[in-house]
């Protein structure tokens, strides 16, 4: 009795001329564009995830007190005591209210040399404890680096591109991997590790893919409503279709702020409904004042004006944060309050909390003490709810250290086949040659996969500027040179 022993078909032997080689060799351009890009924002991201724990460990003398049964120093004598250890010209510009009975006291100022620096002080003694440059600052330079690679507007086009074209690395690399012919289920799922060289390496690739698909998807569409040329452009898109901010918070239209509880007695400061039909500051959006974080939605909103004088006297820093303690807004999980700065400035209150659905933006008379505006995520449009969701999950922060821990795992994974396919890349590649994938021996329709890539163009311009440049490329460049290879 003998015994025919079948082996299974490989995919690039199997699907000659029905378009494998195309996807693979698509795959293989964004790939080898992205690998580099993906470490970085894989390492980056992860570090950034845990910025809760990190930060507390890098700059405990600064930011960790002991607690203690004394009360705190009201808000306006800290701010003065930080101001008495800043040097002549630094103007305070934010304050951080968090009322951890662990945590310090901070407050931002604006150096003469433009430089920003955080001021550490101990809410109990008012103790100066330290500064901090705030462009300097470890988590800052991992931000800057996630984002734009320390190179400015160039390094954020970068990143914002190499986001664009993992969404092509995605699409041909499930095309690759989906399962033909004699291919089981476990085949798929799970790694070939009896198998040896490029061939052990390409099914950990493989599989790994799959695996982790979704979670890079979610990371790129939530990721690239913050970049700064498409996402700029999406947010001004959402917000003139009623589907961003809310309505009126850009212009002329008023806003109702309602305060919680019933008042017997009005004053300005705890007015039971306040419509603001105060013009904005010219050209102050949210986006310009000194906020670190602040929640989408509220970008693009133009900062309204006090409408006091200087006669009246400042409204107190301490009596801002107790009105935010009245109106709901918790002091334990910290929010920002930009300091008015100007004559007709107002204190702008930033609540960024894990939940998106707590998210506030309120802005303060400095004056008078009005509520001006009480913007909340149950204003915001149907993309700016979906949005606030998805950064929070983005950023780890939506259901604690669970969160974290998968955003590390998905970011780490990513990291991990950036390296397997450059090691795949770098067993098949020729001496002197790129090791590009051969061409089909006759072209495919491929009809669907072209209006995909059509779709992707016009979604996002720049990607479809630097396809074409790569079409260019692939059949000038390296027409000639690209070999037909095995899988």
């Amino acid at each position: 009795m003998s015994v025919t022993t079948t082996r299974p078909v490989s995919p690039a032997s199997s699907m000659t001329g029905s378009g494998y080689r195309t996807l693979w060799r698509w795959h293989f351009y964004a790939g080898l564009f992205v690998m580099p890009f993906l470490v970085i924002l894989a390492i980056t991201g992860t570090l950034y995830c845990f910025q809760p724990q990190i930060e507390p460990l890098l700059y405990q003398d600064r930011l960790i007190v002991e607690p203690q049964a004394a009360p705190r120093l009201s808000e306006d004598v800290l701010l003065n005591r930080a101001r008495k250890a800043m040097p002549e010209g630094a103007l305070s510009t934010t304050a951080t209210i968090n009322q951890d009975p662990a945590r310090s006291a901070e407050f931002v100022f604006r150096l003469p040399s433009g430089e920003k620096q955080s001021v550490y002080l101990n809410p109990y003694t008012g103790e100066l404890l330290g500064t901090l440059s705030v462009e300097h600052r470890f988590m800052q330079v991992d931000r800057m680096l996630h984002r734009k690679l320390l190179l400015g507007k160039p390094g954020e086009l970068l990143m914002e591109l190499a986001a664009c074209w993992t969404l092509v690395m995605i699409g041909t690399g499930i095309a690759l991997w989906w399962p033909r012919e004699t291919t089981t289920l476990r085949e798929t799922l799970w790694p070939h590790f009896a198998l040896k060289g490029r061939a052990l390496w390409k099914s950990v690739h493989a599989v790994l893919g799959i695996w982790l698909a979704l979670g890079a998807l979610a990371f790129v569409l939530t990721g690239l409503p913050w970049s700064g040329s498409w996402g700029k452009q999406f947010k001004a898109l959402a917000t003139s279709a009623n589907l961003g901010a809310p309505p009126g918070s850009w212009g002329g239209l008023p806003m109702q702020s309602t305060l919680p509880g019933n008042h017997a007695e009005a004053t300005p400061a705890t007015t039971a409904h306040h419509e603001s039909t105060m013009e904005s500051m010219p050209g102050m959006t949210m986006d310009d004042l000194p906020l670190p974080t602040m929640p989408w939605a509220v970008g693009n909103v133009p900062v309204p004006r006090s409408r006091g004088d200087d006669a009246q006297g400042r409204f107190p820093l301490e009596r801002v944060v107790a009105l935010m303690a009245s109106l709901g807004v918790a002091r334990t999980s910290g929010y920002e309050i930009v300091l008015p700065a100007s004559a007709t400035g107002v204190y702008t209150v930033s609540y960024f909390p894990p939940d998106p659905k707590q998210e506030r933006t309120l802005y303060i008379d400095q004056y008078s003490g009005s509520v001006l505006k009480d913007i909340r995520y149950g204003d915001y449009g149907a993309v700016s709810k979906a949005v606030s969701y998805g950064t929070s999950l983005h950023m780890g922060r939506y259901f604690g250290l669970a969160n974290q821990m998968l955003c590390a795992l998905i970011s780490l994974g990513l990291a991990a086949m950036a390296v397997t396919g450059c090691v795949m890349w770098w067993k098949r590649r020729p001496a002197r040659s790129l090791g590009a994938p051969g061409r089909e021996r006759t072209a495919p329709p491929m009809r669907a996969w072209k209006a995909g890539l059509v779709f992707l163009g016009v979604l996002f311009p720049l990607m479809g500027t630097s396809m074409l440049a790569v079409w260019i490329a692939d059949r000038t460049l390296f027409g000639r040179a690209a070999q037909r290879l095995g899988s």
